[in-house]
């Protein structure tokens, strides 16, 4: 036996020299990649797991001294990764319960077969595996600082980590599904931030955000005098996205006439300025993200299908909120110490009752409507605590405004408050999704730009704090 403990080791602990060291040299023989290491005692193990951590410990429960279940306890309080496989000649369904609730992965009895112990440390050592990845891969993605990390313990974030990593290794366009206010753009931004071309800026379009006339220019460019008003030739987005990633945001959107030309910039990996006579050279990663049904869109053709099969050659699936439940609380504190500094505001917290309201509650609009309801909790709370009761009277002013706070307010009073409320709400909301760029958000509010800056000193919202870092728009 090799006694050199790494992260791959496999460390089996029981008095029973003879057992422990026949178990071990099945183990060895089955899994010859992984060093097993034999200890006879609970005092002996944690000091082996001290030394330098395992992947797997296979411990009996009934040891002279200390048993299973206190080393079980005692060596995930000092290894929380650790993955433990249960042990006993004297097994029991009430054993095996209270081995699993303790924290064990598996449980085996003695003698244990052959086939049912390879079975077992195969599916525990994948465990361990996967468990060591989404510390590597959390650990990068934590890389991002504040407000770029993807935040999420849930069974379907940790799947979603796990597809984000896969997909990150390679070249391909990959196309990210998920319901509105999801996380896509996050998505795409961790995606591009693990691959190769992570160094680079990534560039991003919304094509919801930028007029039908001038999308094509804005994706391709246009040469001096292509149309009214080119007064001098411009780099579109494709040419700005070289070497790096371009994020095409709310694909299903994109008007049908200019599908075909995305098509052929991807097919042939060039492109052609409007009003340009020759094709440029591109290398650029596609990732795209809708929230639409894009076989519903193909059918009624209003999404060309070759497009589709072009960008969809990896898929990631955002899950909503409500598949992700568990998530909230975690998610909620992120964005309350986010949003007190970004008020310069003292810490604020959750109260436990408050907090198991907001888990409770099914966020339709995912995870931004969480985002902005924390923000609304920050800035209406006055102490250091937000309750239950601020959070249910917070949920009552959502789901039918001003109503739940009225009271015998003036109606012009009533009434001012509430549409400065929609007003800050709606704000947000246009600047988060277009990342503060005041031009675009004046346009497709429909707003004239002078109006919207005017609303922006009044409400007090810097839209500088909407950009990613690193990037900049005139004002």
């Amino acid at each position: 036996m090799n006694d050199h403990l790494t992260s791959d080791a496999i460390l089996v602990v029981d008095d029973e020299s003879h057992f422990a060291k026949g178990v071990a040299r099945l183990i060895q023989k089955g899994f010859p990649n992984h060093p097993v290491i034999v200890r006879s005692s609970a005092a002996e193990a944690l000091e082996a797991l001290q030394e330098r951590p395992c992947a797997l410990m296979l411990t009996d429960v009934r040891m002279p001294g200390q048993d299973g279940f206190s080393l079980l306890e005692q060596a995930l309080t000092l290894e929380p990764a650790l993955t433990v496989v249960m042990l006993t000649g004297f097994g029991s369904v009430e054993s095996a319960v209270k081995a699993l609730k303790s924290g064990a992965f598996d449980f085996l009895t003695k003698p244990v077969d052959q086939d049912v112990l390879y079975r077992a440390v195969s599916r525990a050592l994948d465990r361990a595996a996967l468990a060591r990845e989404n510390r590597r891969l959390r650990a990068v993605i934590d890389q991002g600082g504040p407000g770029q990390a993807l935040i999420g313990e849930s069974p379907a974030m940790r799947q979603l980590l796990g597809e984000i990593e896969a997909v990150a290794a390679n070249d391909y366009s990959v196309l990210i599904l998920g319901e509105s206010g999801s996380g896509k753009e996050l998505v795409a931004r961790t995606i591009h931030r693990l691959s190769r071309r992570g160094q680079r800026t990534m560039v991003s379009l919304n094509c919801t955000a930028v007029p039908e006339q001038i999308l094509e220019s804005e994706l391709f460019g246009h040469v001096k005098g292509a149309f009214t008003g080119a007064v001098k030739a411009r780099q579109g987005l494709f040419l700005a996205a070289d070497g790096s990633s371009l994020l095409l945001d709310e694909i299903g959107d994109m008007p049908v006439h200019i599908q075909p030309k995305l098509l052929r910039a991807l097919q042939e990996r060039e492109v052609r300025p409007v009003g340009g006579s020759e094709s440029i050279p591109v290398d650029v990663r596609i990732l795209a993200s809708t929230n639409q049904n894009l076989d519903a869109r193909m059918t009624s053709g209003e999404f060309r299908e070759d497009l589709y099969y072009r960008l969809n050659v990896l898929t990631v699936r955002v899950p909503s909120l409500r598949e992700r439940a568990r998530d909230v609380p975690l998610l909620a504190m992120h964005f309350l110490e986010r949003t007190c500094r970004e008020l310069d505001t003292g810490a604020k917290e959750f109260t436990p009752d408050a907090m198991d309201a907001l888990a409770a509650r099914p966020w339709p609009g995912n995870v931004r409507e969480l985002l902005n309801f924390v923000r609304r909790a920050a800035v209406f709370s006055s102490g250091p605590y937000i309750t239950e009761a601020q959070v249910r009277l917070l949920d009552a002013q959502v789901k039918a405004p001003g109503s739940a706070s009225m009271g015998f307010e003036p109606y012009l009073e009533a009434k001012e408050r509430v549409i400065d409320d929609f007003t800050r709400t709606y704000i947000l909301h246009l600047m988060e999704r277009l990342k503060g760029n005041v031009t675009q958000a004046a346009r497709l509010s429909g707003l004239e730009r002078v109006s919207l800056q005017k609303i922006l000193k009044r409400m007090g919202i810097d839209a500088a704090k909407f950009r990613p870092a690193g990037e900049s728009w005139e004002e």
